[in-house]
């Protein structure tokens, strides 16, 4: 067992690099094996085909992050009133105990949702939307308290554009730590740059809808 054990965390660590770095779809699973040091049965015997060895590489960092984003939602769930930068600070925490765990953890966890996006990795995110249900909805609602004007269409492109803000910014962290150093003399940890992260989101969420509207009316004519 111990064996077994020492080839799935391998064929995981060389996965998620490279999934990672090049995508799900660009990454080969002859790639994973020659990386890992493992023949192709492992991988078939472990994971059943390369669809379920992405969903394994997820779930490491899932079955961490979504309980303690579920915890932080449902405490500010009981309080009577928050706002929308309160909503967005939940997630910070549960994103930097990822790096605890593991070393870039919460870089390559982004990195990760952001190419089951780009790639259309539809059971992907079939996989995250029905193993975790409850913790998307729980932070749509707490979404929609605080701010309760979003009807289901503004409040769905909003948070699509705000997942994608967050997926660049965090997969693209390291690099722009760098540019801030180069640019600024400013050297920032991953939690200054979360920080500054939030504002820009929940205001983005916030925003007022007379927008959306006037938008509406200029196409319209």
């Amino acid at each position: 067992m111990k064996i077994q054990a020492t080839t799935k965390n391998r064929i995981l660590d060389a996965a998620e690099l490279l999934f990672a770095a090049r995508g799900f779809k660009a990454t080969s699973l002859r790639v994973i094996t020659a990386t890992a040091g493992v023949n192709l049965a492992s991988v078939n015997y472990h994971y059943g085909d390369k669809k379920g060895l992405i969903r394994a590489v997820l779930s490491r960092y899932l079955e961490q992050f979504m309980p303690a984003l579920k915890m932080e939602l449902m405490t500010l769930h009981q309080r009577d009133k928050f706002t929308m930068e309160e909503v967005f600070l939940c997630v910070k925490q549960p994103l930097l105990t990822l790096n605890s765990c593991k070393t870039n953890g919460t870089t390559i966890f982004m990195s990760l949702l952001g190419r089951g996006y780009t790639d259309v990795q539809g059971h992907l995110r079939w996989f995250i939307t029905t193993h975790y249900d409850d913790v998307i909805h729980l932070f749509i609602s707490v979404v929609c308290r605080a701010y309760p004007c979003l009807d289901p269409e503004t409040l769905f492109w909003r948070l699509h554009f705000t997942l994608g803000a967050a997926v660049f910014t965090m997969a693209s962290s390291t690099a722009l730590c760098e540019i801030a150093v180069n640019d600024f003399s400013h050297r920032i940890q991953i939690d200054d740059l979360i920080n500054r992260l939030v504002p820009y989101l929940a205001a983005g969420v916030a925003a007022p809808i007379e927008l959306n509207q006037s938008f509406v009316v200029n196409i319209n004519g």
